[in-house]
């Protein structure tokens, strides 16, 4: 293998390196944005879950806890 050959190899890795991390910053990317998606999910089922009966109704003001007081 002389020196030709070995230089087009390594020259070969440095690009598949460079295309690798490209693609994890991408996944990376997208995996904080789905992270976020979630916790607005979170949030909002909570919120569904506390405001709304079973039936899908909301529930009467007369039903809600009322805040602790101190």
């Amino acid at each position: 293998m002389d020196a030709n050959e070995i230089e087009e190899r390594f020259i070969a890795l440095e690009s598949l390196s460079a295309e690798y991390e490209r693609t994890i910053k991408d996944l990376n990317q997208i995996v904080a944005e789905q992270a976020m998606k979630i916790d607005r999910m979170q949030r909002e089922l909570f919120f569904l879950v506390q405001n709304f009966d079973t039936s899908g109704q909301v529930r009467p003001l007369s039903e809600e806890v009322p805040p602790p007081h101190y």
